[in-house]
C-alpha cells in the first residue's frame, strides 16, 4: 500500500513539476569588443571600413531546461557566435580575421505559464572558449578561455501540441580574455601598447522553436 501511494504522489508531482524544455534558434548579437575594434580600425581598415561602436554577429544555441519548481527552471544553453572582418590589403591581398565563441551557460529562469504561453526570465554564467584564425596570406590560429555571465528574457507562444515559437533577448558580459598561439604568442596592437583580447558586451535577439515534455 505504502508503495502504491508513493508511485502515485511521485506521479503527481511530476506531473506539475517535471517538464522539459528543448529550444533551439538563431540569432543576431550586437557586440562592443573594444580591443578587437581597435586593433582592426588602427591597422587594417585606416577609416575604409571600420568597425562601429557595436558589431552585427551570427548566433547559434540550444538549450535544455527543466522545471525544478512550477515557477522555476534550471536550463543548460551551448551558443555559439561567429565574427568575423574582412579587408583588402593591396593587389592581390586580403586580410581577415574570424572567430568562433563557445558560450555554454547554466541559466535559472523565473518561468510565468498560461494557456497557449510561456514566458522565462533568468540569468547564469559558464565557461567561455574562442578560436581565432587571423589571416594574411598564411593563416595563424588563436585560442583563449574564460568566464562570462548573461541575463535572458524569452516569450513562447504555442503553435500545436507541445510546440512553441519561441523568441528571445539577452545581454552578455563575457571576459574570454587575449588569444594565443603556441608558437607566435599574442596579438600585439602596437598603436595601443597592448595584447588584443576579445572581452566584450553584446545584446542579442533571437527566434527559435521551443518543445516542451
Amino acid at each position: 500500500m505504502k508503495k502504491i501511494l508513493f508511485v502515485i504522489f511521485f506521479t503527481f508531482v511530476s506531473s506539475i513539476y517535471s517538464q522539459y524544455d528543448f529550444t533551439i534558434g538563431m540569432g543576431l548579437d550586437f557586440n562592443s569588443t573594444s580591443s578587437f575594434r581597435d586593433y582592426i580600425n588602427a591597422n587594417y581598415s585606416r577609416g575604409a571600413n571600420d568597425i562601429a561602436t557595436f558589431k552585427s554577429s551570427v548566433s547559434f544555441s540550444g538549450e535544455v531546461g527543466y522545471d525544478i519548481k512550477n515557477n522555476v527552471q534550471l536550463a543548460f544553453e551551448y551558443n555559439l557566435l561567429l565574427d568575423s572582418y574582412t579587408q583588402s590589403i593591396g593587389p592581390g591581398g586580403t586580410y581577415e580575421m574570424s572567430y568562433i565563441s563557445h558560450r555554454p551557460s547554466i541559466i535559472a529562469y523565473y518561468v510565468l505559464k498560461g494557456k497557449g504561453y510561456k514566458f522565462k526570465f533568468g540569468g547564469g554564467g559558464g565557461f567561455r572558449y574562442v578560436s581565432l584564425d587571423e589571416k594574411q596570406y598564411v593563416t595563424t590560429n588563436y585560442t583563449t578561455s574564460g568566464y562570462g555571465i548573461v541575463l535572458k528574457a524569452e516569450g513562447n507562444t504555442l503553435l500545436s501540441g507541445n510546440l512553441y515559437a519561441n523568441i528571445g533577448v539577452s545581454l552578455r558580459y563575457d571576459t574570454p580574455g587575449a588569444p594565443k598561439n603556441s608558437s607566435f604568442g599574442y596579438i600585439y596592437n602596437p598603436i595601443t601598447k597592448e595584447n588584443l583580447n576579445l572581452n566584450s558586451v553584446s545584446v542579442g535577439i533571437k527566434i527559435g522553436i521551443s518543445y516542451s515534455i
